[in-house]
């Protein structure tokens, strides 16, 4: 089992950027791909981005693509999301997530999940 903390949440400007971590331990972390989700309140969990075991591959839904970017430090066992030109729609709670297999985007094919962190952006 993987342990997934996420980190770098907070309130920023519609037009700023923040940066978020998702630090990870336990099982080896690079055999994993890494997804971020996000939740609004009264919405469903959705896909936010992927990226494969070995960095490979990269995808994003499409409300974030060209402004949000997924990475990951083998070295550190950590994933990053680098959001910028935030909206006041991409406030949510985000979560990382690990799935066992080597490619994935939907919520039932990640198995461990962090506890979450805010990003509120403001118009």
């Amino acid at each position: 089992q993987v342990q997934l903390v996420e980190s770098g949440g907070g309130l920023v400007q519609a037009g700023g950027s923040l940066r978020l971590s998702c630090a990870a331990s336990g099982r080896t972390f690079s055999r994993y791909a890494m997804g971020w989700f996000r939740q609004a309140p009264g919405k469903e969990r959705e896909f936010v981005a992927v990226i494969s075991w070995n960095s490979r591959m990269t995808y994003y839904a499409d409300s974030v693509k060209g402004r949000f970017t997924i990475s990951r430090d083998s070295a550190k066992n950590t994933v990053y999301l680098q959001m910028n030109s935030l909206k006041p729609e991409d406030t949510a709670i985000y979560y990382c997530a690990t799935s066992p297999l080597a490619w994935a985007t939907s919520v039932a094919d990640f198995g461990s999940w962090g506890q979450g962190t805010q990003v509120t952006v403001s118009s």
